[in-house]
């Protein structure tokens, strides 16, 4: 018998070959010393039996006890990823008993997830969000033994490579494409949007007098405001005389029929175009990657960039660095108007 670090006392019993670990549910020393010896003749007479309190628990308790008891411990941008991860959990495992979640299953929720264009890091937070739950579960809730999440392998992260569009790319890639995916296309390249902040861009948020756009849901959960060039601005204007409007939410791009555009649909009509346009190792957020690159190219300082990119952290920016060799030469050029003469200083010091 031992106690935790939270004054309860706890058992572990070996009958059979079997460990049986237990919390006595109380701080009181002989308290607990009358219960285990309770269990412990119920066990040398057959009659006890151990049954796990998660047996009746669904995904929904475990999540809803987790974003209870431990979100409120964690810091603010923990806790809006929390939520934006379990969004996306819930569609997929929604009500289902814990005992029913096994590897097998977590292994196809990876599957499902990578299907609707999540990237390898994203879905590795969302497991290791749901892993972080399930320990929960195990050792301080006691409702299961085992943690399905624990033995499922990881996505393979490669946050290094960078893949955008060349010009003969870009053009099949368009040619290939609906109308309107056609907009969405350009206006991911001229403004470095990520797919979740494109569709859900309002038109309340656009100022086409001053030519910005307002992304108030951004993945660092900071609003940011991105000045519009001419290309994305006239893809705005004549959005705008036409009017059309989404029937939901005042959105910008939307459908023909003048509803949202779901995450899916986009995946699927642009995995489409890319097969069409013979484009391969290509994805949406790689738009992203191509406008950044292509700025890096044409000379704009790495801060510049990290802003328009609504970068956090400049190590998130330094990835496109080596593309801009001509912006570092500029830079040591500046210090050519310190003109030193040595050999006129060798001369007037000998």
């Amino acid at each position: 018998m031992h106690k935790r670090s939270n004054g309860i006392w706890h058992t572990c019993i070996r009958h059979n070959g079997k460990r049986i670990q237990k919390s006595l549910g109380t701080d009181n020393k002989k308290s607990a010393q009358k219960i285990e010896n309770r269990i412990k003749d119920q066990i040398n007479e057959g009659k006890y039996f151990e049954r796990l309190a998660g047996h009746n628990k669904t995904f929904n308790d475990m999540m809803g006890k987790f974003m209870k008891e431990h979100a409120p411990i964690v810091s603010k941008n923990t806790q809006e990823g929390y939520k934006y991860y379990l969004k996306n959990l819930s569609r997929f495992f929604g009500n289902s008993g814990l005992m029913s979640i096994t590897p097998k299953i977590v292994a196809k929720y990876k599957l499902y997830r990578r299907d609707n264009g999540a990237s390898p890091s994203t879905v590795n937070r969302e497991l290791y969000m749901l892993s972080k739950a399930f320990n929960l579960a195990i050792k301080e809730w006691e409702w299961l033994k085992d943690n399905p999440v624990s033995v499922v392998q990881k996505e393979r992260e490669n946050n290094e490579v960078d893949r955008w569009l060349t010009e003969d790319e870009e053009r099949r890639l368009l040619v290939n494409s609906p109308e309107w995916l056609r907009e969405i296309i350009v206006f991911a390249l001229n403004t470095g949007l990520r797919q979740d902040e494109l569709l859900s861009l309002e038109w309340s948020r656009v100022n086409l007098l001053r030519r910005t756009i307002l992304i108030r849901k951004t993945k660092n959960y900071k609003p940011n405001t991105l000045p519009l060039n001419s290309i994305a601005q006239n893809i705005l204007v004549q959005k705008n005389e036409v009017k059309v409007r989404s029937l939901k939410g005042d959105i910008v791009f939307t459908s023909q029929a003048g509803t949202k555009i779901g995450k899916r649909n986009l995946i699927r009509t642009f995995a489409q175009a890319l097969k069409k346009a013979e484009i391969d190792g290509f994805t949406f957020h790689c738009l992203r990657h191509t406008f950044a690159t292509r700025l890096a190219q044409n000379g704009v300082d790495i801060y510049k960039i990290a802003r328009l990119l609504n970068h956090k952290d400049l190590k998130n920016t330094q990835r496109y660095a080596h593309h801009c060799p001509d912006s570092l030469k500029d830079g040591v050029q500046v210090l050519e108007k310190f003109d030193y003469n040595l050999t006129t200083m060798a001369q007037n010091g000998g």
